[in-house]
């Protein structure tokens, strides 16, 4: 087995966090207006190299860490026929929940987004674990809206 040539002290057990999560969308530029101007996301790196890759990611405000890279659809690494079935399965929104949003008032936050022209896929439900609701984006990817039991709505 290879090493990968480890710090001395290093403890080789421990993944300390994640940093990425990569979501496919169909448009860089319309996914950022989504995130950004829908979502209330801010933009963490916008960075374009000679080859036309772009590496765009977002998270929301006061999040610090964890960021969302909004990975534009093919590319060098990914056949066209590949390509094709991942862009089909995601218009169709089939490619499942992509990520849990938290947040403090579910129903709240469902309307300010549904009154930005945000999809609600399923409106605020309460479950054994709190009030969730399931939105898209216009690449179609899906996400949970999540306040957990015990944080009241506050209206």
């Amino acid at each position: 087995m290879e090493t990968c040539g480890a710090k001395a002290g290093f403890n080789p057990v421990v993944i300390q966090r994640f940093s990425h999560v990569t979501l496919y969308v169909l448009d860089q530029d319309a996914a950022l207006e989504f995130y950004t101007a829908k979502l209330g996301f801010v933009t963490r790196i916008d960075f374009r190299i000679d080859n036309g890759f772009r590496w765009l990611t977002v998270s929301p405000q006061d999040q610090e860490g964890a960021q969302i890279v909004l990975q534009q659809l093919g590319g060098p690494f990914v056949d066209p026929e590949t390509t094709a079935a991942i862009g089909h399965l995601l218009k169709e929104g089939k490619l499942g929940t992509a990520l849990v949003f938290q947040t403090e008032d579910c129903r709240g936050t469902c309307a300010a987004l549904a009154s930005k022209g945000v999809m609600i896929v399923s409106a605020p439900t309460e479950h054994f674990h709190g009030v969730e609701a399931i939105i898209a984006d216009d690449s179609g990817n899906r996400f949970v809206i999540h306040q957990p039991k015990g944080i009241d709505n506050p209206r």
